[in-house]
């Protein structure tokens, strides 16, 4: 009980090399246990499981990690491990490390920001982390020392309430430093590439690229990420937008 509790999930599934990288760094600051999903679950942003049975298997020890996987998304892995793995309420809450970008408006479709978000809501200081590198071999030794110290500074002085971290690394580089950003406004543009089955039925496949409305502002995370850095957004679960309240009465009204 002295030493803090963190809990790990992920959206890339139990198997993910980023998964255990993380779980790795993390037992070096407390007592950890994984609850992550049996399969991939990427881009299912803070989705639930309404109308199916979860069900919970134990893994191998990671470095003396407890690890399970959960047949759900990575919000029901959260939720689930609250329910039937924790005996107490974690110290902090970790996602990742998630094989790919998370920057700009990625954050809002992505699975390990929603588990990450779930965590926030539940008033645990939170943090997701992710590798822009899609590829299963990706190398994450150079993001440890950053992702060491971020998980102490963390543990040691919390989160401001309602706030967790999105945390982005560039890829095949050692990242020169970290900044604490905004998330970059833009858009994704063709999204779906058409095609046509043998039967003559068309289709369509999740594809496009992302459109970067302010790529030479410094103060948005794909900038800097563009130039070898890591970067730090804080995120608030509450969408309210309070500031436009009054606007929305007089529109209304």
């Amino acid at each position: 009980m002295n030493r803090p509790l963190i809990f790990i999930s992920n959206d890339d599934g139990i198997e993910a090399r980023g998964l255990e990288h993380l779980v790795r760094i993390a037992v070096q600051h407390g007592d950890v246990i994984v609850g992550a999903p049996d399969s991939p679950q990427s881009a299912k942003s803070s989705a639930l499981t309404a109308n199916a049975p979860l069900e919970v298997k134990s893994h191998p020890s990671i470095d003396g990690a407890q690890v399970y996987s959960i047949t759900g998304t990575p919000v029901d892995c959260v939720k689930v491990s609250m329910h039937a793995l924790l005996d107490r309420k974690p110290d902090l809450v970790l996602s990742g490390i998630n094989h790919g970008s998370n920057a700009a408006v990625n954050n809002i479709y992505s699975g390990t920001m929603g588990a990450t978000m779930e965590g926030c809501i539940l008033g645990i200081p939170s943090i997701g982390f992710s590798l822009l590198d899609h590829s299963m071999k990706a190398d994450f030794d150079p993001l440890t020392p950053f992702i060491d110290e971020i998980i102490g500074h963390v543990l040691a002085k919390g989160l401001p309430e309602g706030i967790c971290l999105n945390v982005n690394f560039p890829t095949e580089c050692t990242p020169k430093g970290m900044k604490v950003v905004r998330a970059a406004k833009g858009y994704w543009t063709e999204e779906y590439a058409d095609y046509t089955t043998p039967h003559g039925k068309p289709f369509y496949w999740l594809t496009g690229k992302f459109h970067n409305e302010e790529p030479d502002n410094p103060d948005t995370d794909e900038y800097w990420l563009a130039r070898e850095y890591g970067t730090i957004v804080p995120i608030r679960p509450d969408q309210t937008a309070a500031d436009k309240i009054d606007a929305i009465k007089e529109i209304i009204s």
